[in-house]
């Protein structure tokens, strides 16, 4: 969980989220980061949530998503899980990633205030995704 040491407090960040939808804060969280239609994009400070499509090289874009998240002041990106290159990528970006999010965004919000998503690690890496 951010903590009162970091630069910013946890109300002025912006945070990535994959979705499979643009249904607002009930927009259902993507399993694949990568492979998901749409990033949604929620500013802490502003309380507001926007939506970019994953023009990703996963859809015959360009770069991979963590340079699309970086392009858009992401800071801190909350999903189910991701491989070892991709926390790789995030880092190289300085984007923090926390796994474990489930449900919605809204859930997913309350779960990473709440401190219960962990941080991602090469450790705890989708073994599946080692891309």
């Amino acid at each position: 969980m951010w903590n009162s040491n970091d630069k910013k407090e946890v109300n002025e960040m912006r945070l990535g989220i994959p979705v499979m939808d643009k249904n607002g804060y009930e927009s259902i969280i993507g399993q694949h980061f990568g492979r998901v239609p749409y990033f949604a994009i929620v500013d802490m400070e502003k309380k507001d949530i926007s939506f970019i499509d994953n023009t990703s090289e996963h859809f015959g874009g360009v770069g991979a998503p963590p340079e699309l998240l970086r392009s858009n002041n992401v800071e801190i990106m909350l999903c189910s899980g991701l491989g070892p290159k991709a926390i790789h990528l995030f880092e190289s970006y300085g984007i923090e990633i926390f796994v474990g999010a489930s449900g919605t965004v809204r859930n997913a919000i309350e779960q990473w205030k709440g401190g219960n998503l962990r941080e991602a690690t090469d450790a705890n890496a989708c073994k599946e995704h080692r891309h």
